[in-house]
């Protein structure tokens, strides 16, 4: 239950930080809704602390709505504040170099 939250949180599904609004989450559902729709690589997967998860249309369409909701944002932003360091995806120029990718919440801007 507990890799499953960390895993599947919307922030990570949608690639944003906790802070961001929600005209900010809406806009980058649209986005990857579309490059998903288009086949675009970059949208097929994301980055947790588990490792990388493929993204779907359904899993982005259900993180926004769970985002929409003040009580899940709230564990949604709890669990993505508290969660370990997000490993995988080519999210680094390290990793687009081949080299081990390690991404830390920090590096996306998501903690001061």
């Amino acid at each position: 239950m507990t890799a499953e939250r960390v895993a599947d949180n919307p922030f990570f599904v949608l690639g944003v930080s906790p802070e961001a609004s929600r005209i900010e989450v809406e806009r980058e559902a649209q986005k990857l809704l579309g490059m998903l729709e288009l086949g675009f690589e970059a949208a097929r997967a994301y980055p947790t602390p588990l490792g990388d998860r493929p993204r779907t249309a359904e899993a982005v369409r259900a993180a926004v709505a769970a985002l929409r909701d003040p009580y899940q944002r709230l564990v949604a932003e709890l669990w993505a504040r508290h969660a370990p360091p997000v490993r995988g995806g080519a999210a680094t120029p390290e990793a687009a170099a081949g080299e081990a990718p390690v991404v830390t919440r920090r590096a996306l801007g998501w903690c001061p």
